[in-house]
């Protein structure tokens, strides 16, 4: 039986085939025989088969981020939100991550309920030596790309023969192998864009850059000789970018970054057939990005910021549901609840950024010199090639007002009244969380969506400030961090921060809100039938 008959006979049969759920709804169980636990048993089956006619009836929507911690995060919040709407979930995590979610999170942290299920295909790729390290990008990407979609289809298949016809998909982007096997189901599926929405027009503007000879460098003379500081007036909506503030595989200079640029080209092309695109964005913040994009793409809408709407709508079942991939340390939040309001400096260089040693003792001193208490995240994996080793010096001279820990509750230190800056990658979902709680940054941006957000932020938003050099100084990170925290630059930034987080807040707290009224159109997308 083909696996698009066998989602097709499951419309047909899902009394028996929903039998599963029935087991797990609440208010089934054995019964006892005398003639009072026989009526206790038929109220209790009656509840149960009441949640299984209640779920037949309910939408179905199965999510699916691409297989990284900055973008399972918020498919899932939009999975929570969505739950909160009626729908059924069922999310979806390669193997590999499931099983880092369970190590780090417990091995009940995934049992999900009946309403919302998660599910695992595998990535293609051999286990690396270390099981808690970040998975290299190109070859994932490659993986997933060219053997995702025969397990997807055969999940989507056995979903929506063994629990509830799946009705919709929601998928990352960088999972747009997926649009096929919606096709084959005929159901409606729609895209969703994790990075920073300035990233998607620069990715659309790679074959340009290639074609004029822009791109790729002709050297490595090219990353310190200026040339990166040209000035390009082609990026519709973003004037006076230079060459350095376009996402950096195009360079053309690493190993996989070929690959990358065939790769993002290639979905992003794939992606102009989709139905819609959505962002964890507000219409107020890129509204003529958005616009732009839904000129060149099908329709794209801003409903973000995720982290508002989730905890505004999602339901408080699923408040245990997370999905960190390495174990946070809760006493963060304590050491900071010691200090002063807007007294710490947060340091955090997301989860896939790698630096040398020397990078990082330039870091470490620059924060020690400027004397202002820090919430620093270190990683394990945070060095190239090698442990995590801190000057002593350092940590004897930082011990009274630094915190070092390997993984914190990003949400919930950005909205602590201690923070008063966030040295970040500003990788989007950093910047869109830093953005909605009024915290102004300081930008070291790495690669991917990093640099077009970091140009963002400081040229359009004004809610930011750059490392001048990607080899950092230490008395430029102390001059920045000063400024920053206490300088007429800084207050500045923080009067724009401010400003944006009020603008992210009428966006998703009210039914008019431009978040909330587009979340209500992708709500009718999903629900439409397939074209």
């Amino acid at each position: 039986m083909k696996e698009t008959d066998l989602a097709n006979e499951s419309v047909n049969k899902n009394e028996g085939n929903r039998s599963r759920v029935k087991e797990e709804a609440p208010g089934t169980g054995e019964t006892t025989g005398d003639k009072r636990d026989n009526r206790q048993c038929m109220k209790r089956q009656t509840t149960g088969e009441d949640l299984e006619s209640s779920m037949g009836s309910q939408p179905h929507a199965l999510c699916i981020p691409a297989p990284a911690q900055g973008h399972i995060n918020p498919m899932l919040k939009l999975a929570k939100i969505l739950h909160s709407k009626g729908f059924l979930i069922t999310f979806v995590n390669t193997e590999f991550n499931h099983q880092r979610l369970l190590r780090s999170r417990g091995s009940d942290a995934l049992r999900g309920l009946p309403s919302f299920r998660f599910e695992t295909i595998p990535d293609g790729l051999p286990l690396p030596q270390n099981l808690d390290a970040t998975q290299e990008v190109p070859s994932l990407c490659k993986s997933l790309d060219e053997t995702g979609l025969v397990p997807f289809r055969s999940l989507l298949a056995k979903a929506s023969a063994s629990y509830s016809p799946v009705t919709c998909i929601v998928a990352d982007l960088f999972m747009v192998f997926t649009l096929v096997a919606a096709r084959e189901f005929k159901i409606p599926e729609i895209l969703f864009w994790t990075s920073g929405a300035g990233s998607l027009i620069c990715y659309d503007q790679y074959p340009d850059l290639l074609g004029k000879g822009l791109m790729p460098l002709k050297d490595s003379s090219d990353l310190v000789n200026g040339y990166l500081d040209t000035i390009i007036d082609s990026i519709p909506t973003m004037s006076g970018m230079r060459l350095k503030d376009i996402p950096p595989f195009v360079r053309k200079i690493y190993p996989g970054d070929e690959y990358m640029v065939q790769f993002l080209c290639s979905i992003v092309e794939r992606a102009k057939t989709a139905s819609a695109i959505v962002f964890n964005t507000f219409h107020e913040l890129e509204f003529d990005i958005l616009e732009t994009l839904s000129s060149i793409f099908p329709p794209c809408y801003g409903i973000g910021p995720l982290n508002l709407l989730e905890n505004k709508m999602a339901d408080k079942s699923l408040a245990s549901i997370k999905s960190n991939l390495w174990k946070e340390e809760h006493e963060c939040l304590k050491w900071l609840d010691s200090k002063s309001p807007l007294s710490v400096i947060y340091v955090n260089f997301g989860s896939i950024i790698v630096m040398t040693h020397e990078q990082l003792v330039e870091f470490c001193w620059g924060l020690a010199k400027s004397n202002y208490p820090f919430l620093w995240i270190i990683r394990p994996d945070l060095v190239i090639g090698e442990s995590v080793v801190l000057p002593p010096e350092f940590l004897a001279e930082t011990s009274d007002r630094g915190l070092l820990a390997s993984w914190c509750s990003q949400e919930q230190v950005l909205k602590h009244p201690s923070i008063g800056g966030f040295l970040s990658h500003c990788g989007w979902n950093s910047t869109i969380e830093s953005i909605s709680n009024g915290v102004p940054m300081l930008c070291w941006p790495f690669f991917a969506d990093q640099q077009p957000n970091c140009w963002l932020s400081c040229n359009k938003w004004g809610v930011a400030m750059e490392l001048i050099d990607n080899d950092v100084r230490s008395d430029e990170i102390q001059m920045l961090v000063m400024e920053l925290m206490n300088g007429e630059k800084g207050k500045v930034t923080r009067m724009n921060a401010t400003d944006w987080k009020n603008k992210a807040e009428e966006a998703s707290a009210f039914r008019s809100g431009s978040s909330m009224v587009n979340l209500e159109k992708i709500i009718q997308e999903l629900q439409k039938p397939a074209t």
